[in-house]
């Protein structure tokens, strides 16, 4: 294999001489095309687009090895969480690929809100289509540069290799948070009150309206599912109020049931006290079973807002503390002893046997 042909953006130069097949113990690596592309290689790539990520950071060691080293720092754990997309499934086929750079930053970003997290750094994987060019590259390369610098998270290192589907990526992305105040999934009790972020169901809306199903004048709609906004605002008001979260990103109604089930409770949905948008808002006028339509926006996905578990006598502290934070917070059920989830719209329960996104 030839350094040319090697699709790995941050390992070493490969050797001159390949070692024979039989030798060869890389379960990962992709097979060379037939012809080495023309323009620059990748490791020039590497210099152009990707280092500038790391904003010298020393930790990213110019992405001249193949690893990063992370200092320790007292007081604090590290929260790490990793995601993968693959075209198609979750963003857009022929997507534009600095939209999917900034999707998947922000959908791994989402995670570390939900955790009371400062962002701090990832790691990137990318599976590249045969064909991509070095223009499509670059493109990736400027929506991650955009985001990385609006969210503060710089580029430590990672992989790429070519494949002959459909375009894949990952991030690993690390934030920090005071030692021991990690918001976890586990920790909701009994009496504790339901309380979401934002606007709910503007994610699957979008991808409605992507597809023509759904009227969406100003693009609001297709705005909130292609480049949603990660709630890092709320991470100190979570860390002193809230006793568990996730974020929303399977669908509300299944998010809120992970919190239950790690925690041993049940979680009681109102879905008549759902935070809306206008653009949700007219959709739902427009609907003959309000109450199927409800359910339908909260088990959606793609909204990237935060369902947390807060004590009931705090609700009116986590609000006003969100609130100074730029982005409201609504009650909109109860943690209560039992199992499961049980969504009701206007006092009956309607729970759907499916509660949101199922992960292969």
């Amino acid at each position: 294999m030839t350094p040319e042909s090697d699709d790995d953006w941050f390992d070493d130069p490969a050797p001159a001489v390949a070692p024979a097949a039989e030798d060869d113990e890389s379960w990962f690596d992709d097979v060379p095309p037939a012809a080495a592309p023309s323009g620059p290689d990748e490791f020039e790539l590497i210099a152009t687009h990707l280092r500038p990520l790391t904003n010298g950071d020393p930790v990213a060691l110019d992405l001249l090895d193949d690893a990063a080293v992370l200092p320790s720092r007292p007081g604090y754990d590290l929260v790490i969480t990793k995601d993968a997309m693959v075209a198609g499934v979750h963003f857009l086929a022929g997507e534009d690929l600095d939209i999917v750079a900034r999707r998947l930053l922000r959908t791994n970003l989402s995670d570390l809100a939900a955790k009371g997290a400062e962002p701090y750094g990832y790691f990137l994987a990318v599976g590249w289509p045969s064909g991509t060019t070095v223009e499509d590259r670059e493109t990736f390369a400027r929506g991650l540069a955009e985001d990385g610098q609006a969210y503060g998270v710089n580029l430590l290192g990672g992989d790429t290799v070519t494949t002959s589907g459909a375009m894949v990526v990952s991030a690993t992305l690390l934030g920090w948070v005071p030692q021991g105040a990690a918001v976890l999934r586990r920790g909701a009790k009994a009496g504790d009150r339901l309380m979401v972020s934002g606007s709910i169901g503007d994610g699957w809306l979008g991808l409605l309206a992507h597809w023509g199903e759904v009227e969406d004048p100003d693009g609001g709609l297709v705005r909130r599912y292609r480049t949603p906004a990660p709630r890092l605002a709320l991470r100190e008001a979570l860390r002193q109020f809230a006793h568990a979260a996730a974020d929303v990103s399977d669908g509300l109604l299944a998010d809120a049931g992970h919190i239950a089930k790690a925690s041993g409770l049940q979680v009681k949905v109102d879905l008549d006290r759902l935070p809306l948008s206008t653009g949700a808002r007219k959709w739902l006028e427009a609907q003959p079973e309000r109450g199927e339509a409800r359910m339908s926006l909260a088990s959606g996905g793609d909204d990237y807002e935060v369902v947390c578990a807060v004590p009931a006598a705090d609700v009116a502290a986590f609000q006003a503390a969100a609130f100074a934070a730029g982005l409201p917070v609504r009650d909109i059920g109860e943690f209560v002893e039992g199992e499961g989830v049980c969504a009701l719209f206007k006092g009956k329960d309607i729970t759907p046997q499916r509660l949101g996104w199922l992960h292969g």
